[in-house]
């Protein structure tokens, strides 16, 4: 009996202990290690993500901790195709632009609200009318100064800017180009303690109750007139681009960028050569006003008989610098009014050029080489490379012409 106690006794020690081991915490650490390096192994590859991969997912939005897209990032600047809704311009706000009548060359001052831009400056040249305009105007100080590219008709007149006003920020597509009438910018810059900062397409600023956006260039270019800096102007419900040199081939970059092109006043690329302003550039701003910043008589032909024909065919009211010197422009922010300093009504936009009569503009032709001057009538017409333009008998005698034997003017 004792003995049957004893194994039953022994048993059920032996069930008590075998049932601990099996209610036991954890499995033994070597198995459990021999797991977690398995897992390690095969997961490791998972983690382990190249940049590419790594950029691929942040484009993707994907936020790990939330389980969900996160908002999607903001539009880049040359994305944005849009500018804030036009607002009525705040009570006794003014806003002008001065297409200042330069010669063969660029030259535009925006004033709005007591702010100034100055877009270009012409030939070096013309240093002393920039300078002057400025002047007479009280415009001693320029927010912005900009040199849409790095030829001398649109950067050399600069200098005279820079001689009398102050200026905050200069915009050029470049820092560097070698050139007499650059290195005299950037002189005359570093005088004031200003360098020049590049805009990218997209940037916007104020002027006043005006806003400007810079559309171009869109890319790096050979050509420096593409390289031209492209804004656009806006104030109120009317608004301005200004095209500098450009050409067919930025024009078409900056297309495929999708910005809202509808201005109510074009400046005319590249002075009215047919290198600029094409069909498809043209629909999409679709102007009321055309500006052509060009000189009398240039060797260039510009403006061309091909642009004249497109901003005909638009039924764009044009105005020239060549025929009507410096054109003011004037808007409320509902619509826009012009004044010219000569020749308000005189026919900028021919259907057919016509040879000057008399009574034309261009009334009397001087000879460069003889210092004489003629009535357009006369048999003794200079040869066209050699011809000077005169609007009055006084101007012809002022500029040291004596008149034709011949014809008495």
């Amino acid at each position: 009996m004792k003995k049957k106690m004893t194994i039953w006794l022994l048993a059920l020690l032996l069930l008590l202990s075998g049932c601990g081991a099996a209610e036991g915490t954890e499995p033994a650490l070597p198995d459990n290690s021999d797991v977690i390096a398995f897992e390690e192994v095969v997961q490791l590859p998972q983690t382990d993500i190249t940049d590419s991969e790594e950029n691929r997912q942040n484009e993707q939005g994907v936020d790990e901790e939330a389980g969900q897209s996160p908002t999607e990032p903001p539009i880049s600047l040359p994305q944005q195709t849009t500018v804030p809704e036009a607002t009525t311009p705040p009570e006794n706000s003014t806003f002008e632009v001065h297409f200042i009548d330069v010669g063969q060359g660029d030259c535009s001052l925006i004033l709005c609200d007591g702010k100034a831009m100055l877009i270009d400056g012409g030939e070096a040249s013309e240093s002393s009318k920039v300078y002057a305009y400025l002047k007479k105007l009280g415009v001693d100080h320029l927010n912005y100064i900009v040199a849409t590219h790095a030829h001398s008709d649109h950067i050399g007149g600069l200098s005279g800017a820079l001689n009398y006003a102050s200026v905050d920020t200069a915009l050029c597509p470049v820092t560097s180009y070698d050139s007499k009438t650059f290195s005299s910018f950037t002189k005359y810059l570093g005088q004031q303690g200003v360098s020049i900062t590049v805009p990218e397409p997209g940037d916007t600023f104020s002027l006043g109750s005006a806003s400007v956006t810079i559309l171009g260039p869109q890319k790096s270019y050979e050509d420096t007139n593409d390289t031209s800096i492209v804004m656009k102007v806006e104030y109120g419900k009317t608004s301005f681009l200004f095209t500098g040199d450009a050409e067919r081939t930025a024009e078409a970059d900056i297309l495929d960028a999708g910005y809202d092109l509808s201005a109510t006043v074009l400046k005319v690329g590249h002075h009215g050569s047919d290198t600029s302003t094409s069909y498809p550039f043209l629909r999409e701003i679709m102007p009321e006003y055309a500006i052509i910043q060009v000189g009398k008589g240039n060797s260039y032909g510009h403006p061309t008989e091909d642009t004249l024909s497109k901003l005909r065919d638009a039924d764009v009211k044009v105005y020239r610098n060549d025929l009507q010197g410096t054109i003011i422009c004037t808007s409320d922010g509902e619509a826009v009014s012009f004044s010219t300093e000569k020749n308000e009504s005189v026919q900028t936009n021919p259907t057919v050029t016509a040879t000057p009569e008399p009574n034309d503009v261009g009334e009397y032709i001087g000879n460069k080489n003889s210092k004489k001057f003629h009535l357009p009538t006369c048999k003794n017409l200079p040869a066209e490379k050699n011809r000077v333009f005169f609007d009055s008998r006084q101007e012809a005698v002022d500029a040291g012409f004596d008149p034709c034997g011949n014809c008495h003017p």
